[in-house]
């Protein structure tokens, strides 16, 4: 079974025992466990529940692995004929979870 979820405006499809990277968020300290209410679809085949826009009652619940770092992502500003030339670098940071179960 699995589910499409939403999260941060992305979608992800997800099983149980998937690792996916989400946006990272304020959370409480010793907090191991983030849920998910945001379910647009569960099942799998003729037993699938499509939301409209959410289904009701459903949600994922996942471990927290921690946070870790995106790729780096760099921008680069160039203006020919102006002597400008600026580049710049960031890494994004994201929470790591691990999908324990799905609620239907």
């Amino acid at each position: 079974m699995y589910a499409i979820i939403e999260d941060g405006g992305r979608q992800y499809r997800i099983q149980e025992g998937d690792t996916i990277r989400v946006d990272l968020r304020d959370l409480d300290e010793g907090q191991q466990k983030v849920e998910f209410d945001r379910v647009l679809m569960v099942g799998e085949g003729r037993d699938a529940r499509i939301g409209q826009p959410l289904v009701e009652g459903a949600k994922v619940v996942a471990r927290i692995n921690g946070e870790v770092k995106g790729e780096k992502v760099i921008g680069i500003v160039f203006r020919r004929r102006k002597n400008v030339c600026v580049k710049k670098g960031h890494r994004q940071r994201h929470l790591d979870v691990t999908i324990e179960k799905i609620v239907a």
